[in-house]
């Protein structure tokens, strides 16, 4: 789950890392209203949105005056802001991030997420601070510093001093910097967080250090151990199908393809996708259904799959384990009666009762088209979707 810099910044406060004074508005008066108690000039009217780049699509200006915060406000407020992590459909702003400005020394980047590879804690920092962090990585790899923090042991004095001596901190601001990166820590442990990003995190004219923006993601699996969580999500800022198959337990990710495809185990269907990108075709998102999904999980998950207008055909491969192959062919079956499915479907099963689901599917009367293997689900898909079958 992600959520916005003015709630990452909430965050950043509840656990004394500096951040600067402001607050969120959702109109020009109220954006002027807390212009005016920050009470010192010039201040960033900020664009909030789940997207990065917002400064080049103009969704961060710089305000001198009282005048000029609610000139700003109301331009950005209502406007549809396209950033290269937007696509090109872009967002619509709903509030405004009202900032006090900050004298700035110099920029840094710092993030901190968990790292699958090493079991470990990964501290990613950059002198290269306020450009995208895949370009300084592709461009100049040599300014990005790696720490890993074994999760057992926790952050240490010594990592603090890794990164800061990396970054060439000048002496007054490592201590500062040790108390931030330390508490960065705690807050990413603390709330299960995927992701904990400043950039830039600024060094101020008088060597203090303090995070200009802010960026979080949650794990959504450990939301049950924060309910305080929930009160930050943006559903506004997510793509609507997701959101839709979140109420149902389904896992659902939308991609920018034709095939739609629905299987029960996330590794399974992340080889699905491959499947398709090999045969040449394009997954039009990612649905695990899960090994005890039942006919009516079956049939949202339809549901879902045939309301994005890109999809020209579903590929179905389950391997039955909890889920028998016969209950899911029902299940099928049920489910493209009942959304009156009207692209191909290819199916491929294997495992507990294969004979039976087989043989209900093709007595269904659907038009559909059944895969022994996974190769063969996928060029058939592929051959379907591209008007070849």
């Amino acid at each position: 789950m992600k959520i916005h810099e003015y709630q990452a910044k909430r965050f950043l406060k509840k656990y004394d890392i500096p951040v600067p004074k402001g607050e969120m508005a959702e109109t020009p008066e109220a954006a002027k209203r807390i212009a005016e108690d920050i009470a010192t000039l010039p201040v960033a009217v900020k664009a909030q949105i789940h997207a990065g780049g917002r400064g080049k699509g103009g969704g961060v200006r710089i305000a001198k005056t009282l005048d000029e915060v609610e000139r700003h406000a109301a331009s950005i407020i209502g406007m549809n802001l396209v950033t290269h992590q937007t696509g090109p459909e872009g967002k619509r702003v709903k509030r405004v991030l009202i900032e006090q400005g900050q004298a700035i020394k110099k920029e840094l980047y710092l993030s901190l997420l968990p790292d699958r590879e090493s079991a470990c804690i990964l501290v990613i920092a950059s002198e290269a601070g306020g450009m995208e962090i895949e370009q300084v990585a592709a461009k100049t790899p040599e300014k990005i510093i790696k720490v890993y923090i074994n999760p057992l042991n926790g952050i240490q004095p010594y990592h603090c001093r890794q990164i800061a001596y990396g970054l060439n901190l000048p002496s007054p601001a490592i201590k500062g910097f040790s108390q931030m990166l330390t508490r960065l820590y705690r807050l990413l442990v603390d709330y299960d967080c995927s992701l904990v990003e400043i950039n830039p995190l600024i060094l101020t004219a008088e060597d203090s250090v303090v995070a200009l923006d802010a960026k979080m993601d949650f794990d959504d699996n450990a939301l049950f151990r924060h309910p305080d969580l929930l009160e930050c999500r943006d559903s506004d800022e997510e793509n609507p199908l997701e959101v839709e198959a979140s109420k149902y337990k389904l896992n659902y990710i939308n991609l920018d393809g034709n095939v739609g495809n629905m299987v029960n185990g996330a590794g399974l269907a992340m080889a699905v996708m491959d499947t398709i990108k090999l045969a040449g075709a394009e997954p039009a998102n990612f649905l695990d259904v899960g090994g005890g999904a039942t006919a009516e999980m079956v049939e949202n998950g339809f549901r879902i799959i045939l309301s994005d207008p890109k999809v020209k055909g579903i590929l179905i491969n389950i391997f039955g384990g909890i889920l028998r192959c016969d209950v899911l062919a029902k299940g099928v079956v049920e489910a493209a009666r009942k959304t009156k499915i009207s692209v191909p479907l290819v199916v491929r099963m294997e495992g507990t009762n294969v004979e039976e689901g087989r043989k209900i599917l093709s007595q269904s009367g659907l038009k559909l088209h059944a895969a022994v293997d996974m190769k063969e689900a996928g060029q058939l898909i592929a051959r379907v979707v591209a008007g070849q079958h």
